[in-house]
Order: structure tokens, then sequence, then C-alpha cells
């Protein structure tokens, strides 16, 4: 697969952008599109929120690599297709070829890996942001812009609510080194979390375990959240805007 040139974005920072997640659906096997429905996904984000460990402690494997895939759409419809992982710098590029070609960019954190995704050849102006929650619901996370090959910090520290869902505090750095502070206001949204800032700027999050994946940058982006099995394998959860309705993926490799 020939790759494409990874064009960076200038000016990209999370505090800056308005953001919402988008209701993706991959292709099935034949190669046509699948359309989400009403019903009741039984491969929700919740299903595997307990099966999930803290990654803070959690050595980064490598993940770069080419894969085999096999999914789900949030109406059940089955897909398979190749995906490609490629690093560049503190992130990932994310390219798969499911019948439809996504482009997306990840941030690892230890064993858990967050993307965000855009129909098309380049996922140009999709983020992601991913968390750990420690005991006291701090949030410490790393986030990321595709075509940007460093990555953001940031540190929300929950002042009201349980679980997570709350109000918080936050405090980051974008890859330029900058500082910035904004309040971060967590909501319920069926099996997924809503993540709206002081700015303007939201995204919609799926929870796993003591992590939490955010996707952000737009309508026409999706977000996923892998966990890295022992064996490599990527077992992932995905959706969009629209529904709490998720599919599920797991890429093998080559």
């Amino acid at each position: 697969m020939r790759i494409r040139k990874w064009i960076g974005i200038t000016g990209a920072a999370v505090l800056a952008v308005s953001i919402v997640g988008c209701n993706l659906n991959k292709p099935g096997a034949t190669g046509a599109s699948t359309k989400a429905n009403d019903n009741k996904n039984s491969n929700s984000a919740s299903s595997s929120s307990t099966s999930t460990t803290s990654s803070s402690n959690t050595p980064a494997p490598d993940i770069a690599g080419k894969y085999n895939v096999i999914g789900s759409n949030p109406d059940g419809g089955p897909y398979k297709g190749t995906l490609e992982v490629i690093a560049h710098g503190d992130v990932y590029q994310f390219r798969w070829n499911a019948g439809t070609q996504y482009d997306g960019v990840a941030v690892q954190n230890g064993n858990m890996v967050a993307v965000a995704y855009a129909n098309g050849p380049d996922g140009k102006g999709c983020g992601v942001i991913n968390y750990d929650i420690q005991s006291d619901g701090t949030l410490t996370g790393k986030w990321g812009y595709w075509g940007v090959n460093q990555a953001g910090s940031e540190t929300a520290n929950r002042t009201a609510g349980s679980d997570l869902v709350g109000e918080y505090e936050a405090t980051g750095k974008n890859p330029d080194g900058k500082q910035y502070k904004a309040t971060l206001k967590v909501e319920p949204a069926g099996n997924l979390h809503r993540f709206v800032w002081s700015n303007n700027t939201d995204g919609i999050g799926i929870k796993r375990g003591n992590n939490v994946a955010v996707g952000i940058g737009g309508s026409r982006c999706g977000f996923v959240t892998y966990e890295v099995k022992s064996d490599g394998m990527l077992d992932g959860i995905w959706g969009g805007s629209g529904t709490d309705k998720t599919g599920t993926e797991k890429a093998t490799k080559q």
C-alpha cells in the first residue's frame, strides 16, 4: 500500500476547535454500506467497561504494522478488511480498507489506544484524547490531531460529580508547549459520555474500565477505543454522534 504523505495541521489545539463525533458505519463483507438502526447493540461500550484495567503503569506495546480486521456495525452487520498502523512521532496514523477507505489519528496510553477517523484518504480535522481515570476521579491523558506528529497532554481534576460524570478543572499543554486552562463537563449519553469544554468544544467518549477515549474533530469524525491484547490483537469498540450504539472490531497482525 502506498502511504499518503502525512500533512501537518498548523495551529491545532484541543481548546481551539469545535468538536463532535459522527456516526460512521463500515461496509459489510459484500462492500455495501450498512445503516445504523434504533435497536440496542449487544456489543455496546458498557459490555466491555469492566474488563479493562488502567493503562497508567502498563508499558506501551508496539502497535505499528499491518492487520486483518473483522468487525460488526452498530446494526449488527459484519464487515472485514485490512488496517495499517503507521508511527508518526508521538501519535499513530490508522489507515483502513474495509470496502471503503478510512484514515485517522491515534494516541496510545499503555495498552489502550484511542483513535479518531474519517471517511476518505485522510483524517484532517479529526482529533482524539486518551484518558486514564485515577482513583480520585482525576483524568490524565494525551491527545493528538491528524497530521500533527506531537501529542498534547491534559489533566482534569473533578470538582463535582461521581464516577466519570461531573465537572472538572482542566489544565494542559499544546504540542507547541503552550499551556492552557479550561473547565470541563462530562455528561452521560446512553452507553457513551459527552465531554464539553468551556470554549464550546465537545466530544463523545467511550469508557472501558479505568480508561476513556474521546473522539473530537467535527461531524465527519468517528472514534474507536482499542485494548491491546497479550498476543498483539487490537480489541476495539467504535461509534459516533447521534446514537449510543457501537460497533466492534478485532484487528490481528498479518
